[in-house]
C-alpha cells in the first residue's frame, strides 16, 4: 500500500529537547559535479568525509531517540497519520544495525529504500532524495557508519502499521510510480555554485521532503518543488523565489544567516522541524555550502501561492498604554492570556527583546502567513534552538508537563487571535478545532482516510461473500414436477 507521507514527531514535541551534536564545524562537502571524488582518499578520510555527509544529510535527527538515545541506534519515533514509524539503528551492530550490510546493500537502502533483507523502507527516510547521491558520496557514508560510529547492540521499537499500510511490499509499486532513481547529475547551463546549491537542496540536505507539497498518493508534487508543505504539526513554507509568496525578497546574506543560525530579525525564527535542521545540521556547515543552497533557492523557478503580501510584511508595534493596560474586566480572554504568558518576553508592544533573544511578533512570518499553523504550534510545542553557545528557548504552553500553565485549545484560539488581529496576519481567525488538529499532528490525509475504510471494507466484502455461499448452500431447491 502507498506510504503516507511521515513526518518527524519533533514535530510535536522535540523542539523541546536539544541534542548532543557530535560534528565539528568547518565541514567540507566532496560533491561530485564530475570526477570521482574521494577515490584516492585514504580510508580514514574516507571516513571523516563521510562524517561530514552524514551532518548535511542530519542522520542523527531521526535515528537517535530522545531523552538520552544513544546516537544512530534508532527508536525515534516519526509521527505519520497512520501510526508511529520508528527509526532504525543505523550503527555497525551485526545484531541490531547494518553491521553486516555491504556497501551495494547499504547503497540500496539510502537510495532505494529497501534493506538487506529486501523489506521496503517507508519513504519517512528520505531515499526519494538521497536517490539522486553520488557513488563517492555513498562510498563515504559507508566508511563513516562502519568505521567512525561504534557499534549499538539496541533492537529500536518495531512499526506497526494498521493494515492496509503495513503491507510493506506495496512499497514497489509506489517506487515503480514516484521514485526517481538517477544520480544527480550537474547542469551544465549553472555556474558551480548553482549546481552545488542543487545538489544540497534536492539531495544531500532534502529540503524538497518537506517544503513541497504532496499529491493524493504522498508524492512530492511536480512542477511545485519547494512552494510549501504540511509537515505534520507544522507548514514547511514556500522557498521559491516568489517575492511575495516565498523568498524572493530575502537577500542572500539574510538566507545564509538564517541558514546558520535559524534567526533573522524582523523576518523569522527557526523552530519545530527547521530548527532541528539548523540545530543538528545546517549551522555545521561551511560558509560556501550554504552561500550556495541560498543561490539555488534564489535562482528556483517563482511559485505563487496564497499569499497576499510577504509573510513578514504585517503588523506594527503597539503604544505601549494601549489594549494590555485597560482594566482587566474589560481585556478579552486573549489579551490577558497574552499579557500573563506572552508580554514579559515579547512585551506588550509585540516588539520583543532589544538583543533580539525574544523576537517581534509583528513583521514576523510566524504571525503573517496564510495560514497559521506554525503560530499554533509554537504556542502548543514551544521552541528550543541551539546554535553555537546560543539558545533560544519558548517554553511549551500546550504541554502537560510545561513548566507554565497548560493552555486548552480555546485558550490557544483566543491567545492566537489576539496576536494576530495586533500583530499578524488580521484575515486569519484561528478556532479551537484548529488548535485541536495541529495538537493531534496536523489533517489527516485523504489517502489516510480511504486506508480507514479498506478493513471495514474488506470485513463488509467477506461477510457479502459468507451470506452468498451459505445461501448457494442452503436456499431450496426446486424440485422437477412428476411426470
Amino acid at each position: 500500500m502507498p506510504f503516507l507521507r511521515a513526518t518527524n514527531a519533533s514535530c510535536a514535541a522535540a523542539s523541546i529537547r536539544a541534542r548532543n551534536v557530535l560534528f565539528a564545524t568547518g565541514i567540507a562537502f566532496a560533491i561530485s559535479t564530475g570526477g570521482a571524488a574521494g577515490q584516492s582518499s585514504s580510508t580514514s578520510d574516507l571516513a571523516k568525509q563521510g562524517q561530514s555527509l552524514a551532518t548535511a544529510t542530519d542522520c542523527t535527527a531521526c535515528h537517535t531517540a530522545p531523552n538520552g538515545g544513544q546516537n544512530f541506534a534508532g527508536g525515534y519515533g516519526i509521527s505519520s497519520p497512520l501510526g508511529t514509524i520508528y527509526s532504525t539503528n543505523i550503527t555497525p551492530s551485526k545484531t541490531f544495525g547494518i553491521g553486516n550490510y555491504s556497501e551495494t546493500d547499504f547503497a540500496r537502502a539510502i537510495r532505494e529504500g529497501i534493506r538487506k533483507d529486501g523489506t521496503h523502507l517507508y519513504p519517512a527516510m528520505p531515499y526519494t532524495s538521497y536517490a539522486g547521491l553520488s557513488d563517492p558520496d555513498v562510498a563515504a557514508l559507508y566508511a563513516y557508519f562502519m568505521q567512525g560510529v561504534p557499534p549499538v547492540d539496541v533492537a529500536p521499537p518495531k512499526t506497526s502499521l494498521p493494515f492496509p499500510f503495513n503491507m510493506r511490499f506495496s512499497m514497489a509499486a509506489w517506487n515503480a510510480l514516484f521514485l526517481d532513481n538517477h544520480r544527480f547529475q550537474p547542469d551544465s547551463s549553472r555556474s558551480a555554485q548553482l549546481n552545488r546549491g542543487a545538489y544540497l537542496v534536492e539531495n544531500l540536505a532534502h529540503c524538497d521532503t518537506c517544503h513541497t507539497p504532496r499529491n493524493f498518493m504522498m508524492a512530492e508534487k511536480q512542477g511545485r518543488a519547494l512552494s510549501g508543505g504540511a509537515v505534520g504539526s507544522w507548514y514547511a513554507p514556500n522557498i521559491t523565489s516568489d517575492p511575495v509568496s516565498g523568498i524572493g525578497g530575502w537577500s542572500q546574506d539574510e538566507l545564509v544567516q538564517y541558514l546558520h543560525t535559524g534567526n533573522v530579525p524582523g523576518k523569522a525564527q527557526a523552530a519545530g522541524p527547521m530548527a532541528e535542521a539548523v540545530e543538528d545540521s545546517l549551522q555545521y556547515l561551511s560558509n560556501d555550502d550554504l552561500q550556495a543552497i541560498a543561490a539555488y533557492l534564489k535562482a528556483s523557478a517563482p511559485i505563487r501561492t496564497a499569499e497576499a503580501k510577504p509573510r513578514n510584511a504585517y503588523g506594527i508595534a503597539l503604544a505601549a498604554d494601549s489594549t494590555l493596560n485597560n482594566a482587566a474586566g474589560d481585556m478579552s480572554n486573549g489579551a490577558q492570556l497574552y499579557s500573563g504568558n506572552c508580554a514579559s518576553c515579547h512585551q506588550a508592544t509585540g516588539a520583543g527583546t532589544k538583543d533580539g533573544a525574544y523576537p517581534q511578533l509583528f513583521q514576523n512570518t510566524a504571525t503573517g502567513a496564510a495560514q497559521p499553523t506554525n503560530l499554533i504550534a509554537a504556542i502548543l510545542f514551544g521552541i528550543n534552538r541551539t546554535v553555537g553557545a546560543n539558545t533560544a528557548f519558548m517554553p511549551a504552553f500546550g504541554q502537560g508537563f510545561s513548566p507554565v500553565s497548560t493552555l486548552s485549545d480555546q485558550d490557544v484560539a483566543d491567545v492566537s487571535n489576539y496576536v494576530l488581529q495586533h500583530f499578524g496576519n488580521p484575515n486569519l481567525t484561528v478556532t479551537a478545532q484548529d488548535v485541536a488538529t495541529v495538537r493531534q499532528g496536523g489533517p489527516p490525509s485523504a489517502l489516510a482516510k480511504l486506508g480507514n475504510l479498506a478493513l471495514p471494507g474488506l470485513i463488509a466484502l467477506g461477510a457479502v461473500l459468507l451470506l452468498l455461499i451459505l445461501w448457494g448452500i442452503f436456499r431450496p431447491r426446486h424440485r422437477p414436477l412428476p411426470g
